[in-house]
């Protein structure tokens, strides 16, 4: 513990190895056998539970948990990592289940980012330099390349990969065991392997409060998108002039992401 004097209301365990270095907030629980390493900024009210590890330049928010044997800011993966200190940077409220890994960025200069709100269960994986929004819930088993992005709102199903690069929109679902490598839209639900847009996410959006004008919009679009004969070009011309079903805020959302998606649509 060297010399570094705990902020208000830190209760570390004798057996918990915290480098000196640390920076810990107020109200931090760190039990025993865990590490915290030399470079690792813990938030106020975070938990640290037993044999879990936080390494490497990564800052945590407020009340964070973090479950046994999860490594939050492990080196990255990237065989193209030529040295130097890359982060992690990490919201508030996050639960990290067993054995979750959340890698650095390979850049000394880039982090890796991770919102608020989201749950990552047993097993899964979140990449170097991946951006991932608010209130994602993350099956587990299921991982993130580098260099996702996931928008908020989005569900994960067990087993699930997410190629590198890809996207995730908002209020988008991938489901189990599915292998995506292409761009998946707000609303939509994907599944397979490959991926492929199959519905929209319906059950998740009437969760998340959209109204059901929202779920018909969403559901017009789908049909113009993925089961008509246009192609993306066709379809994003034929939906921005003469389709006017229902919320434009909803449609123009997939709109606007369906044409700056840079992979291509699942």
């Amino acid at each position: 513990m060297g010399e570094r004097i705990p902020e208000m209301g830190t209760n570390i365990h004798p057996q918990a190895i915290v480098d000196p270095n640390a920076e810990l907030g107020e109200n931090v629980s760190i039990e025993a056998f865990s590490i915290v390493g030399s470079k690792a900024r813990v938030g106020d009210g975070c938990h640290i539970h037993h044999h879990a590890t936080v390494e490497g330049r990564v800052v945590l928010g407020k009340n964070n948990t973090v479950y046994p044997y999860a490594l939050i800011g492990g080196l990255t993966h990237d065989l193209k990592y030529q040295g130097g200190e890359p982060g992690l940077l990490i919201g508030s409220e996050n639960v990290f289940r067993e054995y979750v890994t959340a890698h650095v960025a390979t850049n000394p200069d880039d982090e890796t980012v991770i919102g608020s709100g989201n749950v990552f269960l047993a097993y899964s994986h979140v990449a170097h330099d991946c951006i991932v929004g608010d209130n994602l819930v993350m099956s587990s088993h299921s991982a993130l390349g580098g260099h996702v992005r996931v928008d908020d709102s989005v569900n994960i199903g067990w087993g699930s990969g997410i190629h590198q690069f890809c996207r995730l929109g908002r209020h988008c679902m991938v489901s189990a065991c599915s292998k995506l490598v292409q761009d998946v839209a707000p609303f939509m639900l994907a599944d397979g392997s490959p991926a492929e847009v199959r519905s929209i996410n319906k059950v998740g959006m009437e969760r998340a409060g959209f109204s059901s004008e929202d779920v018909e919009t969403a559901r017009g679009v789908f049909k113009v998108i993925y089961k008509s004969n246009f192609n993306r070009s066709q379809a994003i011309d034929y939906l921005r002039n003469e389709f006017s079903k229902g919320n434009k805020a909803v449609s123009e959302e997939i709109i606007e992401f369906a044409q700056s998606s840079e992979r291509g649509l699942a």
